[in-house]
């Protein structure tokens, strides 16, 4: 089980499959900002309203030189219905074997009704061009949460 990331931490290198097939390595991020967000699963209630959110503000974000990728278990091809049906305008990355949910300290024991199981906690990370993270947000509420991540790079960036 790998701990969770931290602010000055240099970021693991990956090689995830976004909704489209194409393969989105660390390299890809190199160079400009980036919001790395993991979420438990596609269309579930608190994940839509994280992923809207980060759509509705995709274009400042750009704007401010940064990319979003949002990280599930979830499939390619359940990341391109969930990307249709509500219009996203962020890329998904397809971790299904969870290797970069465990590298990021993301997939941890979690509790529900009583029974314990191993899944995503809402985590996001706010990485500089040079790879290494800048802010880190744990056990996220989802609404607004896109909002303080825009805000924080803005006064990141000065």
């Amino acid at each position: 089980m790998n701990k969770e990331l931290a602010i000055g931490d240099k970021v693991p290198e990956f090689a995830m499959p976004n909704q489209k097939g194409e393969i989105i390595k660390l390299e890809n991020l190199i160079g400009k900002w980036s919001v790395i967000y993991f979420y438990p699963r596609d269309d579930t209630p608190g994940c839509t309203i994280e992923a809207k959110e980060f759509s509705e503000l995709s274009s400042k974000f750009e704007e401010n030189g940064a990319s979003i990728y949002g990280v599930s278990p979830d499939t390619e091809a359940k990341h391109c219905k969930f990307i249709e049906k509500h219009g996203l305008k962020v890329e998904l990355l397809a971790d299904t074997e969870s290797t970069m949910l465990i590298d990021y300290g993301v997939w941890q024991e979690k509790q529900m009704y009583g029974k314990t199981y191993m899944g995503v906690v809402r985590t996001t990370y706010l990485v500089d061009p040079e790879g290494t993270i800048t802010e880190a947000w744990t056990k996220v509420k989802a609404k607004g949460h896109a909002e303080a991540v825009l805000e924080r790079l803005i006064e990141l960036k000065g």
